[in-house]
Parts: C-alpha cells; sequence; structure tokens
C-alpha cells in the first residue's frame, strides 16, 4: 500500500509539470502540449512506465478494499462507535472515502481524455500531432466540469495528506527525530499538488 502509493506521488508530480504547459501562451501551449502527449503516447519506455502505472493504480484500489475490509471485521461494531476522532484527523478516518472519490474521477477523466486520445478520431494539429489541447481547453470551459475536478482534487489532496506521511510510517521510517519533518513535507506536498492542479481547470475557464 505505501509503496504504491508513493509511486503513485511521483506519478503526480510528473503529470503536473507536464500539465503546466496548458498556461503557457496559446499557440505555444497548443504546440508543447501536442508535442509532449504524442511523445508520451508512442515511446516504448514510457509506454512501459504507463502500464507500470495502470497496475500500479489497480493493486492500491484493491489493497485499500482489502485493508478496509480487513479493519472493519477486526473492529467489528466498536470501529463506528469508538472515539477515535479524538486522536485523529477526520481525512485519515475517511481515507477509503477519499480515494473512492479520487477513483471515480480518474474513470471519468479516462473516458474524457485518455480513450478519445488512445482509440478516438482526434483532429490532427499543424503538426500532424493529435489536438488534445483542444478537447482539454474544451472540457474546462465548462463550469460543471471544473467544479467535478475541484472536488476531485480536493479529495486527492486530503487523501495526500494523510496518505504520505502514513506511506513512509508503514516503511518504518517512525522516529520522534524524523517525524515532524515528514509529516511538514507531507503537508507541503499535499498542498502544493492540490494548488498546482486546481490552478490548471480555472485559469483556462477564467481566461478562454
Amino acid at each position: 500500500m505505501a509503496l504504491t502509493g508513493l509511486f503513485l506521488s511521483l506519478f503526480l508530480v510528473i503529470h503536473l509539470l507536464g500539465n503546466f504547459q496548458l498556461l503557457l501562451p496559446e499557440e505555444q501551449a497548443k504546440e508543447q502540449y501536442n508535442l509532449y502527449s504524442n511523445l508520451l503516447s508512442n515511446n516504448p519506455i514510457i509506454k512501459l512506465i504507463a502500464y507500470v502505472l495502470y497496475a500500479t493504480i489497480l493493486l492500491h484500489t484493491i489493497d485499500a478494499i482489502n485493508l478496509t475490509i480487513k479493519a472493519k471485521k477486526a473492529n467489528g461494531l466498536s470501529y463506528v462507535k469508538d472515539n477515535r476522532n479524538r486522536a485523529s484527523k477526520w481525512y485519515a478516518r475517511q481515507m477509503m472515502l477519499l480515494g473512492t472519490v479520487v477513483f471515480a474521477f480518474l474513470v471519468i477523466h479516462f473516458k474524457d481524455f485518455w480513450y478519445p486520445y488512445k482509440f478516438g478520431e482526434l483532429p490532427m494539429d499543424d503538426n500532424g500531432n493529435k489536438d488534445l489541447y483542444t478537447l482539454v481547453m474544451i472540457s474546462f470551459q465548462e463550469l460543471w466540469y471544473v467544479i467535478l475536478y475541484a472536488v476531485a482534487i480536493l479529495g486527492l489532496g486530503f487523501h495526500l495528506l494523510h496518505g504520505f506521511f502514513s506511506a513512509f510510517r508503514s516503511l518504518g521510517v517512525y522516529h520522534p527525530k524524523y517525524n515532524r519533518i515528514i509529516k511538514s513535507v507531507g503537508v507541503a506536498f499535499a498542498v502544493s499538488m492540490s494548488i498546482g492542479y486546481l490552478i490548471i481547470p480555472f485559469y483556462i475557464y477564467f481566461n478562454f
């Protein structure tokens, strides 16, 4: 659970850096983003990494469901009635719910962007690359989609807020000397990822 979570956290950074190209001036953004998407889609090494990513998402999800079921069986009804809210944050107790929100959005996200790019008939740009840029811009000009995206990213942010520190603890990195540092890095990571991903749809919605 910890290893797949940290791998997905690394992917979040890389994916965000690629998406920041959408904030460039329109013509430059279109050319670079479509070229970048073409590179990701056709490079054999990146293709292999993509398959690892898909498998990691599924493994992380299945593992989360399995751990949730085990926790409920181990704790029984007392899990619902106890006062553990005094010792933990609400998002730490709702990791499964937050993960479900993120996973549901991933399904929608794949359907709206990944599937049309891989299997659809997207128009080509002036350089002969599939025009994913225009598809993204059209989607983020819809208020309902921007709100849906924002809700999912906020869910992701809270998921990271607990998951980052918890992953290191699961791997044995748990010591008074390091805990505060890891927690601080985790908070900074969760906040920066949330803000970074939220900037893009709101920038597009209010500027195009």
